[in-house]
């Protein structure tokens, strides 16, 4: 193992986030589920919403969560990396192992020290996502199958971003601003659908090339297109169950479904290639920006 001046621990970190961990993807996206699930479950309530610095604590502790998933899967995927992905930067050297793991202990006492600021559950409640990060990197060791098999690997792994969802609304929770109820895990599910969807987009393709680990190569490509359009149609089902009772306007998200349809149509004419995934990727953002102006606006 090369060792690494510790002046330029912060230069290489900054790079290894530059590259590996947009910002302009990853923070924003973290920052527009975390609006739309805290706005929606409070305007379900009947009460107005606007941003709070709880909001942004959420904001903060959610992103930091997504780097340290980043950073934790660059260390799983190590192995299969150095054989079909040589220019990544645990590969290459750019960032070693041990400042990845320092950088993940800075984010767990910066994240939980945030969240207990505010509640001892809120602390909890990240941990147990971080937590359950850490069980996984273990199970992949004892289990290679579980790395190997996209559909198996995807069952034990989704459930972490399953675990921030119930911190931003246990959150809420904890604070008096909500009361769990059925709405929650309907909005909860909706978030799963959204992000399921794009997960899904991403690794479907008519083809499968060396080392990729696609739905698709498991379920077939048309299978696979049908997964990724259910759960779109997924999102739409639990956006009519919270929003139908508060009349026709609050149903403006329902309108994004349009673009994974026309992702689709696309994929499924084509007959080759991969996804359109900019369909994918505007669902995930219409949707939840979507979801945060009506949270705004609607009364």
């Amino acid at each position: 193992m090369t060792a690494v001046a510790v002046p330029h621990v912060p230069a290489r970190l900054g790079r290894f986030v530059l590259r590996m961990f947009r910002p302009q993807i990853y923070v924003t996206y973290g920052l527009l589920w975390v609006l739309a699930l805290e706005g929606t479950a409070v305007t379900m309530t009947g009460t107005a919403w606007r941003p709070s610095g709880a909001t942004a604590v959420r904001v903060v502790g959610v992103v930091l969560a997504l780097l340290f998933l980043r950073m934790l899967d660059e260390q799983k995927d190590l192995a299969h990396d150095r054989v079909h992905h040589p220019d990544r930067p645990l590969v290459t050297g750019a960032i070693t192992t041990a400042e990845l793991r320092g950088a993940m202990a800075v984010i767990t006492v910066v994240a939980t020290a945030l969240n207990a600021a505010r509640s001892a559950a809120d602390a909890l409640l990240i941990l147990a996502a971080l937590g359950y990060a850490l069980f996984l990197a273990l199970l992949e060791r004892l289990s290679p199958a579980v790395g190997d098999r996209p559909l198996l690997g995807l069952a034990v792994t989704y459930p972490v971003q399953l675990l921030l969802g119930v911190y931003v609304y246990g959150s809420l929770v904890a604070a008096g601003t909500v009361t769990a109820n059925w709405r929650g895990a309907v909005l909860l599910a909706l978030c799963a659908c959204v992000l399921l969807h794009f997960e899904f987009a991403r690794k479907t393709a008519w083809e499968a090339p060396p080392g990729a680990r696609l739905y698709s190569a498991a379920l077939g490509p048309r299978r696979a297109a049908a997964v990724t359009a259910g759960l779109a149609a997924g999102a739409v089902v639990c956006e009519v169950l919270l929003f139908a009772p508060r009349g026709p306007l609050a149903l403006l998200p329902c309108l994004a479904a349009v673009l994974p349809a026309h992702g689709t149509r696309r994929f499924l004419a084509a007959g080759r290639g991969g996804w359109p995934l900019s369909t994918a990727a505007a669902f995930v953002v219409t949707t939840h920006l979507a979801l945060t102006v009506e949270a705004v606006l609607l009364p």
